[in-house]
């Protein structure tokens, strides 16, 4: 009766702090580090499942399942969990944010049809689709294994979108005469844009034009650059370019071509801003001394 008693008191215990674990590995805001995970899980085996984990059919975890997946939004993503030794058990998806039970075995446990188990008979994978993901979507996931207490394999998704960036920033200051050398990089693409598009003052750049001395230099990959090369840059060179490629959303840069004058009075400028500054302040402390210096004055009479 002791011994059954005590039997009973170490599953619970074991049960809470299985719990105490799953909680905790759900506050990660950010992709998990493997070798965190990885000590953490084995510290959890070692203080609670020694026992259990010690029996030679104890289903487990295959190490080398990703534990970091980036999607992009609006096509398929699969998480994948592989699991060896399964035998009776059941294997479960979890979403960490809200602690929603997403899948069971090969049925989906949700109202959001985006969501699908899926799982060959007789394989080791079982797998978490998620149809059209959104950024909101992006956190911690959890594939769970039927033990007592459960175990799982804990995988991070990063939902991203296409961005397109021109290294300049918004604007860009040059001399008269100098070469306009403009930089535009897309990123997160499902695959490369089939075109980039400059313009200047929403006019398509005519490479072929009178003007001369236009040239593009564009490199397509996992992260594809289009560089646009305007040689002795002169006033009708100013304005907005914009870096379009067909799939992703586009960026633009203000360039400011100076003439000689021009970096001579934007110095006078910034240096008159400056002494304007200055007085202002001096003024302002001097008001408040004199304020100060008179009740004094006052309150001695």
């Amino acid at each position: 009766m002791g011994q059954a008693a005590s039997v009973k008191s170490a599953l619970w215990i074991s049960l809470l702090h299985g719990c105490l674990f799953l909680i905790a590995d759900s506050g990660t805001e950010g992709p998990l580090d493997e070798t965190t995970v990885d000590i953490s899980s084995r510290k959890f085996r070692a203080e609670f499942l020694q026992e259990w984990h010690n029996t030679p059919d104890a289903p487990y975890f295959d190490p080398n399942t990703p534990r970091n997946i980036t999607g992009l939004v609006g096509h398929p993503v699969k998480l994948l969990c592989r699991v060896k030794n399964l035998q009776n058990r059941t294997v479960s998806w979890v979403r960490h944010r809200d602690i929603h039970l997403l899948t069971v075995g090969r049925y989906t446990y949700t109202s959001d049809q985006r969501f699908e188990a899926q799982h060959r008979p007789r394989s080791e994978e079982w797998a978490l689709r998620i149809r059209s993901p959104q950024r909101r979507d992006s956190g911690q996931y959890e594939c769970q294994i039927s033990t007592t207490p459960p175990i799982g394999h804990a995988v991070f998704l990063n939902i991203v979108e296409p961005e397109t960036t021109i290294s300049s920033g918004a604007e860009l200051f040059i001399q008269a005469g100098s070469t306009i050398n403009l930089t535009c990089t897309v990123r997160h693409t499902p695959e490369p844009p089939i075109s980039i598009t400059w313009t200047h003052r929403d006019q398509i750049i005519n490479f072929d034009s009178a003007r001369g001395g236009i040239s593009l230099v564009t490199e397509k990959g996992l992260k594809s650059t289009s560089r646009l090369l305007v040689q002795k840059a002169k006033g009708a060179d100013a304005g907005v370019y914009t870096c379009a490629p067909n799939n992703a959303p586009p960026a633009l840069i203000r360039v400011h071509v100076l003439s000689g004058e021009h970096p001579a009075a934007m110095q006078q400028g910034c240096a008159k801003s400056s002494l304007d500054f200055i007085v202002s302040i001096m003024c302002t402390s001097l008001a408040v001394f004199l304020v100060f210096f008179t009740d004094h004055l006052h309150f001695g009479t």
